[in-house]
């Protein structure tokens, strides 16, 4: 019998079968996925296959097998550094909540996780979440961002859960497609997802006054149907994004505006940094590049791991 993963705490998994009713699962021994070391076996919206398990009248589906995956969208561990973490799999678009304050989004995170998703084929749409609670200055640096990144080609929406602003753009992208949010802790994510299906009631948690950053309020990534046609995985607040497995030679094609002007640096291996000719730099120095993207670029190549942010929750034992 064969369903679809809508929940995954670590040991049970929320299986949708084909009879669309819901069944709590196991696995069956250990899966190792190939090529892939990761914390987690089996993600959200894996496609897997199940028996039915009867013992003492109560029936468990038992997991024996994952179908291949389109794609999946993965980060590194914070803890296990040599491990990885499959946030969801099977995604056709993927949301990154961005704040501006309250709590901060860096570009370094943004550009990390558009980097993964360009690496993993996902279609990467920006909302700026809370613009009903911008002063003029944020309001500014927001629409700076939007400038930069809606040049590069990324769609960016303007949304606000609270006043109900921007939804109807949001539920036209997601329609008849499987959606993800990503972001912050704090960004509000369960709060969007709420404006959009309010029958939901998913929790939700006001920002840390004391440390500007949200709480976890979503433990587990799960995924909802919604009313209008959609399918959206909630996922866990994340504090950074470590970019996984990725060649020197092949960073800079994950940023749009940098493959696009490869072919016209001297070098074809051009890594863009000291080489002589290089039309990366050449765009950079003429403000046809945007110098947070170039330096997340760097960042990246460099190895250097954005700093976590310190996670003043972690006594709450919440699977991050």
């Amino acid at each position: 019998m064969k369903g679809t993963i809508y929940k995954s705490t670590g040991s049970w998994y929320t299986v949708k079968t084909e009879e669309n009713q819901f069944l709590e699962c196991r696995i069956k021994g250990k899966f190792r996925i190939k090529g892939i070391k990761s914390t987690n076996p089996i993600a959200v919206g894996d496609v897997v296959d199940y028996d039915l398990d009867t013992t003492a009248d109560v029936t468990i589906g038992v997991i024996t097998n994952i179908h291949n995956r389109k794609n999946y969208i993965v980060r590194k561990s914070v803890n296990l550094s040599k491990q990885t973490h499959i946030i969801a799999s099977n995604i056709d678009v993927v949301f990154l909540l961005v704040t501006i304050n309250n709590p901060v989004t860096t570009t370094s995170f943004i550009d990390r996780f558009l980097v993964t998703a360009e690496a993993y084929g996902i279609e990467a749409v920006l909302v700026f979440n809370k613009i009903d609670t911008y002063d003029e200055a944020t309001l500014d640096e927001q629409l700076f961002l939007q400038y930069v990144y809606s040049n590069i080609g990324y769609q960016c929406l303007r949304v606000s859960a609270k006043e109900e602003k921007g939804l109807d753009d949001l539920k036209r992208l997601m329609k008849d497609r499987v959606s993800m949010f990503s972001g912050h802790s704090g960004v509000g994510k369960s709060t969007l997802v709420n404006a959009l299906e309010p029958t939901l009631n998913l929790k939700t948690k006001e920002i840390s006054e004391s440390h500007a950053q949200g709480q976890h309020t979503t433990t587990f990534a799960e995924m909802f149907d919604l009313s209008f046609g959609a399918k959206i995985i909630d996922t866990p607040g994340i504090r950074g994004f470590g970019v996984v497995d990725m060649e020197k030679q092949e960073i800079g094609d994950y940023f749009p505006e940098f493959f696009a002007l490869k072919d016209q640096c001297k070098f074809n291996n051009c890594l863009h940094k000291e080489e002589p000719h290089c039309a990366v730099k050449d765009a950079l120095d003429a403000d046809e590049i945007a110098w947070s993207r170039y330096n997340s670029y760097i960042q990246i190549l460099e190895g250097d791991e954005e700093t976590y942010r310190n996670d003043v929750y972690k006594n709450n034992n919440v699977e991050e």
